[in-house]
């Protein structure tokens, strides 16, 4: 009898799910309004995070780059970020002004999928850039502590100048790939 080993292999891939998984369950946490739920979602919320980290590591580490993990990971984060941005809007933990680096955040995710799927159909490939890299990370730190905001004292400064710093990393971005991609354009015509 053999005994089921674990594949190495697939761990990036399971990261990248149970982030997706982690999403509804942050959701319905926050959703429920309670200091006690929101200290949940706020762990599990910060586990989903770190899982952004070591997906990739762990996949360029092992050799296991898979066409799957390269797709979905960034979908992961937009999925998060996303869904973070509008239970925020809705259960209102952002003012008016918060609006306004929200809208552009979901504004630029949206564009440079859409710029990618273009670019895919183009066979051409617009790699992640550091700065893009670096964006995600202050996305997530911001939305974490946007989480731990009713629950600490003094956190609603830092947010609100984590949430602005992730807009203007998230427009430069943006404006990165567009730029990447009309030279590309340009170079074929």
């Amino acid at each position: 009898m053999t005994t089921p080993s674990f594949d190495m292999a697939k761990l990036p891939n399971w990261l990248t799910y149970g982030r997706i998984a982690a999403i509804p369950l942050i959701m319905l946490l926050l959703l429920a309004d309670h200091p006690a739920l929101r200290w949940i979602a706020l762990i599990v919320y910060i586990a989903a995070a770190v899982t952004d980290f070591f997906d990739g590591y762990l996949a360029r580490k092992y050799g296991t780059v898979s066409p799957i993990g390269r797709m979905l990971d960034p979908i992961a984060d937009k999925l998060l970020v996303g869904a973070l941005l509008l239970v925020f809007c809705f259960d209102g933990s952002f003012g008016v002004w918060d609006l306004i680096p929200a809208t552009v955040i979901l504004l630029r995710e949206i564009f440079v999928s859409g710029l990618r799927e273009f670019m895919g159909t183009e066979k051409i490939v617009v790699p992640v850039s550091k700065l893009a890299k670096y964006k995600t990370t202050v996305q997530l730190v911001a939305l974490g502590i946007l989480i731990a905001e009713p629950l600490v004292l003094g956190m609603r400064e830092v947010s609100d100048i984590l949430l602005w710093a992730a807009a203007v990393l998230t427009a430069i971005t943006g404006w990165q790939y567009w730029a990447g991609v009309t030279a590309h354009l340009e170079a074929d015509e």
